[in-house]
């Protein structure tokens, strides 16, 4: 019996979308001994998760010409190699290496929003468009998950450089294991498509990922929910592990297992609300309903007493990992929806652009209101206020931009 081309693309896409989040969070899951060693405070390694978010924006906004080139597995592909590089280079552990490598780090991640999305969007069945979506998006808190099981246990008793040689294997691995795939999946790609420095720095290069929101006027105020839900969810992934070790005394391998049980609940969130989203009909809507259940998990979170037993701490934590962390994979289905087929992944790139543009700047400005103000639970109480208010904001222009499924 034939297998339907979709499984062998989900299969790829949400192996890569795994380990481009493992490699992502590898720095944060052991961000004490990282920022320790580095002589950084440990509120530090916000700015080097918005250096993560700042690559790849960056990529976002001027790789169309690679994904053009090289298709979409190639891009995975070379994504992974360069997020592993990327990690050798943090293992110099000096300052100016954790930034440089931060930046590559995200450059690395790049291609996965673009890349899975014109897969997918290529193969998925419309009916089960928000389910197989979501499940790739999945592999995001899986991948992170990973990362706080396998990488904070290596590094307590072996140092955090023996995590990083790890990383570094897996996606190497990763990489080697999807080129089956590439003849399939990269048949549209141009192979004429120019890289030099003019092709990828013109103005068409950087504006068309941009002006492909334009296509649809649901897609700005689609993105601009995903950006109020990527501030919440980049800080608490950001500082969950750092806040747990240095405010409420647990160690690093006990928050590493709440960071854990976050992301594992983001991972079972993802495939269950995005099954419920296509048996509603309604994706936006969904969203809008998930945006205030995840503002109010989020502000509990941040502000739960300090003697709170740990088997409590995991469920609270689940509980916001589910409603906060799952959102992404109905998103980028209703971007897929939305464009027209032929500017899929440039849509997909000008939406997540300024997703992870709130990845940049958010962690940031959670660690200098944090430095400021002294308080985490202020913190997070403003992260969780913002998306309630953005939420109750576009929701008019939400429900009078939302439109039957098209053809």
């Amino acid at each position: 019996m034939r297998i339907p081309a979709w499984i062998g693309a989900l299969y790829a896409t949400l192996l890569m979308q795994t380990v481009a989040a493992f490699l992502a969070q590898s720095l944060t899951v052991v961000a004490p001994l990282v920022t320790r060693d580095a002589g950084l405070a440990p509120e530090a390694i916000g700015h080097l998760s918005a250096l993560v978010a700042a690559g790849t924006a960056l990529f976002l906004l001027l790789g169309g010409p690679f994904l053009t080139r090289w298709g979409p597995v190639r891009s995975l592909q070379v994504g992974a190699l360069v997020s592993a590089g990327a990690i050798l280079l943090a293992g110099l552990g000096t300052p100016v290496a954790l930034l440089v490598a931060s930046l590559f780090l995200g450059i690395g991640y790049g291609p996965s929003p673009p890349a899975g999305s014109r897969i997918l969007a290529a193969t998925a069945p419309p009916r089960h468009r928000a389910l197989i979506f979501s499940i790739k998006q999945a592999g995001a808190p899986l991948g992170g998950a990973a990362a706080g099981l396998v990488l904070t246990p290596i590094a307590a008793d072996h140092g955090w450089m023996a995590g990083i040689l790890v990383a570094v294997v897996i996606a190497l691995v990763a990489a080697a294991s999807i080129q089956p795939f590439k003849a399939g999946l990269d048949a549209e790609r141009d192979p004429t498509q120019r890289l030099n420095l003019h092709a990828i720095f013109q103005r068409q290069t950087w504006l068309a990922p941009i002006f492909a929101l334009t296509h649809h006027p649901a897609l700005p105020p689609l993105t601009i929910l995903a950006v109020s839900f990527a501030v919440v969810q980049g800080c608490l992934f950001t500082f969950t592990v750092t806040w747990l070790t240095f405010t409420h005394g647990v160690s690093l391998v006990q928050a590493g297992g709440v960071f854990a049980t976050m992301l594992f609940a983001g991972v079972v969130a993802r495939i269950v609300l995005g099954w419920i989203a296509d048996r509603m009909g309604r994706p936006m809507r969904h969203l809008m309903i998930q945006s205030v259940a995840a503002a109010i998990a989020t502000a509990a979170f941040g502000a739960m007493p300090d003697d709170l037993p740990l088997p409590a701490v995991h469920l609270l934590a689940g509980l916001t990992g589910f409603l906060a962390a799952s959102w992404n994979g109905i998103y980028l289905s209703e971007v897929a929806r939305l464009a027209p087929p032929a500017q899929i992944s440039a849509a997909t790139a000008g939406s997540t652009l300024f997703t992870f543009l709130a990845y940049l700047l958010a962690p940031a400005g959670f660690a200098l209101f944090v430095s400021l103000s002294g308080s985490w639970t202020l913190a997070f109480t403003l992260c969780a206020a913002q998306l309630a208010l953005v939420a109750a904001v576009v929701a008019l222009a939400l429900c009078g931009a939302e439109t039957k499924e098209t053809p």
